[in-house]
């Protein structure tokens, strides 16, 4: 009997292969995107731990200070150490070579047109002499290396993208001043190179061009010779020059802290793809549980017979399960094959974008495909589970009944209890989580309500089916006369698979009006706040962590029309209180005129008296904590400089979002109290015009004053406004991309239970076309089918997000964005898009039926 219940599941998923394909479909999609996000990212991982391994030196000898570049680029400089260090390390028992190098990140190459050279990716912009280390993962493929302040050398990837060629002009910004010089050579990386933009100068030209200071490095490669470790040279080298006067690195630790600041980015991207494919995963739960209850109905007669010759209701489950099994191993193991090819894609698209990905580094973990086959199967198992176990309870006597069960007519009583009690306690988690007055507890109630309203939504969704159906076929659906209500009851013949059905297209739709709502209301608040706080015209800086050159300050100042120029800098400070406590923060370094600029409220005094002479400001909350009141003194120990007493002149208030909680002292104070070359440079600029100046022309002046400097954004507040909402819009579209899947697997359900529906009802549609259904009719009544369980899905969907979208809000208030905006534009225009969605999904079906024979389907049983 156990070999017969094999077979039969095998011959069972051969002959409904048609039925399955729509399921298999579902389980290829979200194995494929998970497959594909571990593939990609393990190949970028492979391409940056190839890169770093490379370019390496067995040992790297850098100022003790240093830090990141790209983490630390207020000063426009890196750190620098005197080029006697090369002698002294050369000195060091194990030593083969020693080389002093010179490395920028704080760097803009524009070419002769004045169009920025460097990535749109993010990926920095790099300026640097050539030297041996840079051998080891470049060569030369055209003209020489530069030898003279007039020659540059450039990336084969950045030439490319630019169409750059020898003899042309590239200029490079520096805070040290503008390097003109001509392209003599072009380089190519010989490992894959992400997407940075490489310039070369000599050595000479590095030094003074990019350090201001002939003679220095910012690090000395170090090769070992023949026998040493690395870890061996470093310990020689710490011992000819002191363990605590250089910063020293084996190649496996400096490549292992360039890995660690990409691996960070690298797995929240992993993460949040991985957390789409998890809601691909759970639409993709309904459509196999209602392909599976609407087979076994469908097979209730089949069943009953074998219940009748023998078996038993164990070997009746696991007859479904094994199908479940064949069907979960058929679409995981397509889905792995997909993945690949979605990273593959993924790669090309990076490649567009400006970073390259080669596939030649493409990295296929053993674990991936396991992975993918396991999670692809579980879940198909577990969805078919309840209807296998349904299959298992058929009696013997079905086999005497006619295939099939009627519908559910109404939800049984004790799943309508326990979804009202799941969304009640839902609605009490997004009731808690809107009057939280902290965000940490108020994030875990909305986490909790989100989840249970969810949960509640989907196992209330065929009692809610009785009652909004009517509603929306009232609406939409009566206008079209007896075949509108010929559809209705379609819909509402079986509640359960209606409210499951439209439950996967629910998901995918609330989330996108949650966070609708909560993008709205952040461009909505963000805008409230600018219009009210920033009185300055005019805002300049550059998108990326890049400081303001000197020289483009220096350009800005001289626009005549102007009221004035505002710096913004941030210092690091030890800030001591008056009970004190101690804490390290960033400190506002402003000229007085940011109090014009910046309109803030204040708890006590006035914000311009925080920039006289051995004055400051603090934030409201870090005043209440430390019982702070005006005119007290605070100790504050500048990072590299001296350490003073300020009194707190002024109390600001950190009810909005704009510069919330920061302490601020004047230019002069953060000047006098740091050495020269270690005041940072602004990271931007505010300017205003002068009264009675035309804003529209000091705007075009001030626009035409830092023309050369092509890194910087020049913004006035509408522009600002307008930035701020594309950023938003960006994100939200990149959002709404990666739930499109979620939405495709839930549309693929409204296809499958149409094509299982139409299969269900052969012998009733016959019927209908011999007493004079008209084919046209008949596949117009399947649309209108199709169309309000789409509405009905959208429906509770943007309700459901829309609810979850204002409690969301409600928490960001707390951080001062307290303005609630729906965006109903957008939210009318998917609900709308949700009745095209049910068009489209009935076109299938709709046609099979209308080319069902007659005669056959009245005698089909």
């Amino acid at each position: 009997m156990s070999n017969m219940v094999l077979k039969t599941s095998r011959r069972n998923f051969v002959a409904h292969k048609g039925r399955m394909a729509l399921s298999a479909v579902a389980v290829l999609l979200s194995v494929a995107f998970v497959c594909g996000t571990l593939v990609f990212t393990d190949t970028m991982n492979a391409t940056f731990e190839k890169l770093f391994g490379v370019t390496s030196a067995d040992v790297t000898v850098s100022p003790k200070s240093a830090k990141d570049a790209e983490e630390n680029p207020e000063r426009g400089k890196p750190e620098m150490l005197a080029g006697s260090a090369v002698e002294q390390v050369k000195k060091a028992e194990g030593v083969k070579s020693a080389e002093g190098a010179v490395i920028s990140l704080s760097v803009t190459v524009v070419n002769s047109k004045n169009e920025n050279m460097g990535s749109t990716t993010g990926a920095p912009t790099i300026a640097g002499n050539w030297n041996d280390n840079e051998l080891k993962s470049m060569k030369i493929t055209e003209g020489h290396a530069p030898r003279g302040p007039t020659e540059v050398m450039v990336d084969s990837d950045t030439a490319d993208k630019h169409q750059l060629k020898i003899g042309d002009e590239l200029r490079t910004i520096a805070v040290t001043g503008d390097i003109r010089a001509k392209i003599t050579g072009i380089t190519a990386f010989t490992v894959t190179n992400p997407g940075a933009a490489i310039v070369y100068f000599d050595t000479a030209t590095a030094q003074q061009a990019l350090l201001g200071s002939p003679g220095s490095f910012t690090h000395i490669n170090v090769t070992a010779r023949d026998g040493v470790s690395d870890e061996q040279l470093k310990q020689n080298i710490a011992t000819a020059v002191g363990a605590d006067t250089y910063k020293l690195q084996t190649a496996k630790e400096a490549a292992d802290a360039n890995r660690k600041e990409v691996g960070s980015f690298l797995n929240v991207m992993k993460y949040v793809m991985l957390g789409f494919a998890g809601i691909a995963f759970l639409v993709g739960i309904f459509l196999i549980f209602n392909t599976f209850s609407m087979l076994v109905a469908q097979r209730t007669r089949e069943i009953g017979l074998m219940r009748a010759i023998g078996a038993d209701s164990g070997q009746v489950l696991k007859s479904v399960v094994v199908e479940a099994f064949l069907l979960g191993v058929v679409g995981s193991a397509l889905g792995v094959g997909a993945g690949v090819g979605l990273a593959v894609g993924l790669m090309k698209l990076m490649g567009q974008l400006g970073m390259h990905l080669s596939t030649d580094d493409l990295t296929i973990a053993w674990t991936t495909p396991v992975v993918g086959v396991v999670l692809g199967v579980v879940v198909t198992v577990v969805a078919a589970f309840v209807p296998a176990r349904r299959a298992g309870k058929v009696s013997p006597m079905a086999a005497l009944r006619e295939s099939g069960t009627p519908g559910d007519k109404k939800a049984g009583v004790i799943r309508a209890v326990l979804g009202l009690v799941l969304t009640a306690v839902g609605g009490a988690g997004l009731y808690l989580a809107a009057a939280a007055d902290k965000a940490a507890p108020g994030s875990l109630w909305l986490g909790l309500g989100i989840v249970f309203t969810l949960i509640g939504f989907i196992v209330i969704g065929p009692l809610l089916a009785a009652g909004v159906v009517r509603v929306l076929s009232g609406l939409v659906l009566r206008p079209f006369g007896s075949v509108g209500r010929l559809a209705e009851r379609n819909a509402l013949r079986n509640p359960r698979r209606t409210g499951a059905t439209a439950a996967a297209l629910m998901i995918g739709l609330a989330l996108v009006a949650c966070l609708s709502v909560v993008g709205s209301s952040m461009v909505a608040s963000a805008t409230e706040e600018l219009d009210q706080s920033v009185g300055a015209d005019f805002i300049v800086g550059a998108q990326t962590p890049q400081p303001v050159m000197p020289q483009a300050e220096q350009a800005l100042r001289a626009v005549p029309g102007l009221d004035h120029v505002t710096a913004y800098r941030q210092v690091e400070a030890k800030i001591t209180a008056p009970d004190g406590s101690t804490e390290t923060d960033e400190l506002g370094a402003t000229e007085a005129t940011y109090a014009k600029d910046v309109r803030r409220k204040m708890v006590a005094g006035e914000h311009a008296a925080a920039y006289g002479k051995d004055s400051m400001s603090v934030g409201s909350q870090y005043a209440t904590k430390h019982g702070i009141k005006l005119g007290d003194e605070m100790t504050v120990a500048f990072t590299e400089g001296k350490t003073v007493k300020l009194k707190v002149a002024a109390i600001t208030s950190d009810e909005g979002n704009l510069d919330k909680g920061m302490k601020f002292v004047s230019t002069e104070v953060a000047r006098a109290n740091l050495p020269a070359d270690r005041l940072p440079l602004p990271f931007m600029l505010l300017a205003s015009a002068k009264d009675g100046e035309s804003e529209a022309a000091a705007y075009k002046a001030v626009k035409a004053s830092l023309a050369e400097y092509p890194q910087y954004d020049v913004r006035n507040r509408a522009d600002y406004k307008k930035t701020l909402k594309d950023q938003v819009g960006q994100m939200l579209n990149m959002v709404y991309g990666l739930l499109g899947l979620a939405i495709i697997v839930a549309v693929l359900g409204v296809v499958n239970t149409l094509a299982l529906s139409v299969v269900e009802r052969t012998r009733e549609i016959g019927l209908m076309r011999a007493i004079g259904l008209s084919r046209r009719q008949l596949r117009r009544m399947i649309r209108l089918e199709s169309v309000v369980i789409a509405l009905f899905g959208a429906l509770l969907g943007l309700g459901l997000g829309m609810g979850w979208g204002a409690t969301a809000q409600q928490l960001l208030a707390l951080q001062g964005l307290k303005v609630l905006e729906i965006p109903w534009p957008t939210i009318l225009g998917v609900f709308a898009a949700s009745a095209f969605v049910g068009l489209f999904a009935a076109l299938v079906p709709a046609f099979r039926a209308g080319r069902m024979n007659v005669l056959n389907a009245i005698a089909s049983e």
